[in-house]
């Protein structure tokens, strides 16, 4: 799985703006509405998605919130996307279970609707789910930090940078993920915080974006300056983790592992900034989107899950320069090849 990606393949053929949309077959139309409009993930998604659907012949609109966290953005965007009679909404959800009413109301109204990367809650609200199996990302990284550590992993102490208060979410799934391949017995898998192996010394949130990570990183070492080994939630917090540590003096000797799989983050791992990363690839989520919308409104087909999971699986690969025994990986060479952003 992780070596056949043919991302290569699905040439980007530009972003839509926000609210627009082309000009291909008006009988098959879609909508794809993204947290934001600005994040790397987000902007490749829209490529991906925009590729294919001009491949298909589909009449695809482009929405975003104004920040991540604007479910009332997004409530307005499927809306429009009901009254424009759209065979489907391709969405990544900001409030996973704030924003289901109008999830249910679009449904009814007859639309396939597909949550890329972040399921619903619940997550049947959704006819499918096209994502990373954020759990499986988290434990890769867990795994090869406790590996990399060797005996030292039992007297690590871990700093978790997470993405925000809410919960469950996908930064659970990645949290929670990490702390079991380390090794970490798990209190509830649906939240994070509540364990008690004294590793873990605490959790910050960083909003995902640099500066949020450079003060969260700042907070816990307030709580222990001894802190040797940090998840973070996505490589921007990761950078901003860094440059904290950078700060005192401890950039050399503490293990940074992340999720995202980004350009920037990837060449964050081929310097040193980060020991791994786990890649996800949201150009193939949106582009496999958009060919079930295409066969949904072909044929009424609802896409199946992946054999033994609830969702569809779009593949994560483990990214480092430093590999270890038993844990499949790919080096940042080839993690260049299959990046974005």
């Amino acid at each position: 799985m992780r070596t056949k990606l043919t991302l290569a393949g699905l040439t980007a053929v530009g972003a839509l703006l926000t609210g627009t949309g082309g000009a291909f077959a008006q009988d098959i139309s879609a909508c794809l509405i993204t947290k934001t409009d600005t994040n790397p993930f987000f902007v490749k998604m829209r490529e991906g998605a925009t590729a294919k659907a001009e491949e298909l012949g589909v009449d695809l609109k482009s929405y975003a919130g104004r920040v991540d966290g604007d479910n009332e953005s997004q409530v307005a965007a499927i809306e429009a996307c009901i009254a424009d009679g759209a065979k489907g909404i391709l969405i990544t959800a900001s409030d996973t279970a704030g924003i289901v009413p109008s999830i249910e109301k679009a449904k009814e109204a007859g639309l396939l609707v597909i949550a890329l990367d972040t399921p619903l809650q619940p997550a049947d609200a959704a006819h499918a789910t096209f994502a990373t199996d954020n759990f499986l990302a988290g434990e890769l990284i867990g795994k090869w930090a406790a590996a990399t550590l060797g005996d030292a992993a039992a007297d690590a102490k871990i700093g978790m940078l997470d993405l925000a208060i809410s919960q469950p979410s996908v930064g659970v799934l990645r949290d929670q993920g990490f702390l079991q391949g380390f090794g970490i017995e798990l209190g509830d898998p649906n939240k994070w915080g509540d364990e008690t192996d004294p590793r873990v010394i605490g959790h910050d949130v960083t909003a995902g974006n640099e500066e949020g990570g450079r003060k969260a990183m700042e907070n816990l070492l307030i709580q222990d300056p001894d802190i040797n080994v940090v998840y973070t939630i996505n490589e921007p917090a990761a950078a901003g983790a860094y440059e904290a540590l950078k700060a005192v003096g401890r950039e050399g000797d503490v293990l940074i592992v992340s999720v995202d799989g980004g350009c920037p983050g990837v060449q964050n791992v081929a310097d040193g900034v980060i020991g791994a990363t786990s890649q996800q690839y949201p150009l193939l989520m949106a582009s496999l989107g958009i060919e079930a919308i295409k066969e949904y409104a072909d044929s009424g087909t609802v896409p199946a899950p992946t054999e033994g999971k609830a969702f569809f699986d779009t593949g994560v690969a483990l990214i480092t320069d430093k590999p270890v025994d038993g844990i499949e990986s790919i080096d940042t060479a080839k993690g260049m090849e299959l990046c974005w952003g």
